[in-house]
């Protein structure tokens, strides 16, 4: 099954707020490793949106795998990745002498993937290598 391009948006959510002092824990993964997408996206890439699936998310700035969860209230070619490790792994760096990273208005193509997500501990030595 092929993919599909989106415009990518990330933001706060309840759940990764709630968890913003336990970034090691399950909690905290299951509330930002994921993708949601409209139920049209979901049909496109033939998948139930249960949090069962992941997908690959692609950008210029790079690729995370997470999980896929349909989204109530997005518009067809919209995804969302809660701010997080996972949501910075496709978030360009260059903040443009903001200081703060553009999270909404990315490009991204997503396509079903049957590997796993990364751990926060892979994320970090991502990072530092």
């Amino acid at each position: 099954m092929g993919g599909v391009r989106v415009i990518l948006i990330s933001g706060r959510t309840l759940e990764q707020g709630t968890n913003l002092e336990n970034k090691l824990s399950d909690e905290y993964m299951n509330a930002t490793a994921v993708c949601e997408l409209s139920e049209r996206e979901l049909e496109k890439l033939g998948l139930k949106g249960d949090g069962t699936e992941r997908v690959r998310v692609r950008t210029s700035a790079g690729e995370i795998v997470v999980a896929a969860k349909k989204g109530e209230g997005y518009p067809e070619g919209v995804a969302f990745i809660p701010m997080g490790p996972w949501a910075n792994a496709v978030v360009n760096g260059n903040t443009k002498g903001s200081g703060m990273p553009f999270f909404k208005g990315i490009e991204a193509e997503i396509e079903p993937t049957d590997d796993e997500i990364p751990s926060i501990y892979d994320l970090m030595r991502r990072y530092k290598e």
